[in-house]
C-alpha cells in the first residue's frame, strides 16, 4: 500500500473493534529509515489558553492549521495516517450516531497529527502518563455529512499519491488535501463496518 517503503508493525496483535477519544488506536508514522503501525492514544495537547485546570482531556480533531499551538506539528515527522473502515458523527441528543463508510469500501485514512513521548494529566485517577498522541484533521463537510454535521467532517484520504503526499510533502503541498471527500464517496450505514 505505501510503495514499497520499509513498513514495520509495532502493534502486535490487534483487536478489531471501534476506537473512541482518550482510546489507543492504529496509526502509520515515519520511524528511522520508513513506515511503522503503531499505536497511539487519540487527543493531540489542547492548547494552554482552554484549559482551566492541570487536566488536558485532549482534542480529538484539528480544523485551525494557521493556529501557533498546531504550526509546530504540521511537518512530516508528525504527520501520520489513521486507519478507519467507518467513522461516526452524533445525529443530537438521544438519536445515537450515524456511521458512514466509502461507497466502495475502499482503503480510507484519516489525515492525522501526531506527538510521541508526551506528559500531560488526562485523567486525575491516572496521574501523569506519558504518551504517543493524535489527533486528525477536520474540514467543511460533504453532502453526506453535512445533513448530520453542518460544520465539520473528517479530512479522509483514499488515493495512494495522497496518503504520500500527505506523509512526505512540504505543508504548503499537503495542506491542500484539507478537503471534503468528493459527493457520493460515502455511504451511510447503522452502525460500524
Amino acid at each position: 500500500m505505501f510503495g514499497g517503503s520499509a513498513f514495520t508493525d509495532t502493534t502486535g496483535n490487534l483487536q478489531p473493534g471501534s476506537v473512541w477519544p482518550d482510546q489507543l488506536a492504529p496509526v502509520v508514522r515515519h520511524t528511522d529509515g520508513g513506515l511503522e503501525l503503531a499505536r497511539a492514544r487519540w487527543g493531540m495537547p489542547s492548547p494552554p489558553s482552554v484549559l482551566k485546570t492541570a487536566r488536558d482531556p485532549g482534542v480529538t480533531n484539528v480544523r485551525n492549521t494557521a493556529s501557533p499551538h498546531w504550526r509546530r506539528w504540521l511537518g512530516p515527522a508528525h504527520r501520520c495516517l489513521v486507519p478507519l473502515t467507518s467513522f461516526a458523527e452524533p445525529q443530537g441528543a438521544g438519536r445515537g450516531n450515524q456511521w458512514f463508510a466509502h461507497a466502495d469500501d475502499a482503503p480510507m485514512f484519516f489525515a492525522g497529527i501526531e506527538v510521541r513521548g508526551w506528559t500531560s494529566l488526562r485523567k486525575v485517577k491516572d496521574g501523569e502518563t506519558t504518551d504517543d498522541l493524535f489527533a486528525f484533521l477536520t474540514t467543511e463537510p460533504n453532502a453526506e455529512v453535512r445533513p448530520v454535521h453542518p460544520r465539520a467532517m473528517p479530512v479522509i484520504l483514499t488515493r495512494p499519491e495522497d496518503w504520500n503526499t500527505w506523509l512526505t510533502a512540504p505543508f504548503d503541498i499537503a495542506g491542500m488535501l484539507q478537503r471534503p471527500l468528493p459527493d457520493g464517496t460515502l455511504r451511510l450505514t447503522e452502525a460500524p463496518v
